[in-house]
């Protein structure tokens, strides 16, 4: 719209001409709204309210008459209040650059009051100090000429190559320096330590893996060598099975042949040679049946012919044993005792013989007599 205007946000509308200035100054200020001006009848300008930068280098000397170069830099604005703005757009609304010049000297100014008041360790060590004192000194000036300071940073202090500073540091330095070789050496021995820790652990490492891998190789080195083995130790004891077989069955066999020698050759033997024992016997007997018939009168002749038959008698029963499966227990004491056994029988069957005839004759004399007394 024609006529009307609006300033920035961070800038104040400064409206000159007419009669409506306030409080007696030059013109009105408008901030954060816009409002109507009369063309042709009022002028408007516009001051910035943005923060500005101002830089100082000043050479300074100390209390202790040591030149130092301090650096600093500034950070301002014009004031938020009306006052401010006016007395700010009295002095630079129409070269508004010269607000970072003339705060500058102002700093600048006051930065070389305070440092003649103070140490170079002072001023070294407390650079907070320095600041806030160049801010409180310089604080009412810079609200004059309508300008507020949001901060103040010193940002070097150079004694200009005196090494001043640097003789001020070297006790702290050799300090510093001793204690970080201190620390280093420590940090070295640890590390030494660590390292040492860590090469025996691994060592130790190395050292179970061996034994663990030995025996591994132990291990199938066993399987191996019995795996290689179990074949021909399984020929072998097969083979020592069909010996120990053959073996049983050979011993076997030669019992069997023992036995069939038994049963048919010696058996046989022992039988003929009881036999001819036994008919050895009876002859033997049979002459001293003969000598003792001979040595008597009586029946003469029947006991020879007795005798004569008692040969036979034994031979038939000795033909019988031959042709009879008779298990003899003792050997040729079973032999001797069956041999015997028949001897006796056939002396049995000669007494029951005689006894026999000798009744009879009994008899035959009784009747005899008998016969004689009845005639």
């Amino acid at each position: 719209m024609f006529g009307y205007h609006v300033p920035s946000p961070d800038e104040a509308m400064l409206i000159s001409g007419g009669k409506g200035a306030v409080s007696g100054t030059p013109f009105r200020v408008v901030t954060g709204h816009g409002t109507f001006v009369a063309p042709f009848f009022r002028k408007v300008r516009y001051l910035t309210l943005a923060m500005c930068e101002a830089e100082v280098a000043e050479a300074c000397v100390t209390k202790q008459g040591i030149a130092l170069n301090v650096r600093a830099v500034i950070a301002f604005k014009v004031g938020n209040d009306d006052e401010s703005i006016v007395n700010a757009g009295q002095r630079f609304l129409s070269d508004q650059d010269q607000m970072s010049i003339l705060t500058g000297r102002i700093f600048a100014g006051h930065l070389r009051s305070i440092v003649g008041s103070m140490t170079v360790e002072e001023i070294v060590t407390e650079r907070q100090k320095l600041a806030t004192e160049v801010l409180d000194g310089s604080k009412a000036e810079m609200a004059k000429i309508g300008l507020s300071v949001d901060s103040l940073q010193i940002q070097s202090i150079d004694d200009m190559k005196l090494g001043y500073i640097a003789a001020m540091a070297a006790p702290h330095n050799a300090v510093i320096q001793q204690k970080a070789a201190i620390a280093q050496a420590q940090a070295n021995q640890l590390a030494a330590q660590a390292e040492q820790d860590s090469q025996r652990k691994q060592a130790e490492y190395a050292r179970q893996t061996s034994i663990v891998q030995a025996q591994y190789k132990a291990e199938v080195d066993k399987a191996q060598a019995e795996a290689a083995q179990a074949g021909p130790l399984a020929q072998a004891q097969a083979q020592r099975q069909v010996i120990a077989a053959q073996t049983e069955l050979a011993q076997r066999g030669a019992e069997l042949r023992q036995q069939q020698l038994v049963s048919e050759v010696i058996r046989p033997a022992e039988a003929e040679a009881e036999k001819v024992r036994i008919l050895a016997e009876a002859e033997a007997q049979r002459m001293r049946i003969q000598a003792s018939a001979a040595a008597s009168n009586n029946r003469v002749a029947l006991d020879q012919a007795l005798i004569a038959q008692l040969p036979q008698i034994v031979r038939e029963a000795a033909n019988g044993l031959a042709g009879a499966n008779v298990n003899i227990l003792n050997g040729s004491d079973g032999l001797s005792q069956i041999a015997a056994g028949l001897v006796g029988q056939g002396l049995s069957i000669l007494d029951s013989v005689k006894k026999g005839l000798g009744n009879n004759e009994a008899a035959a004399k009784e009747d005899e007599d008998q016969r004689q007394l009845e005639k």
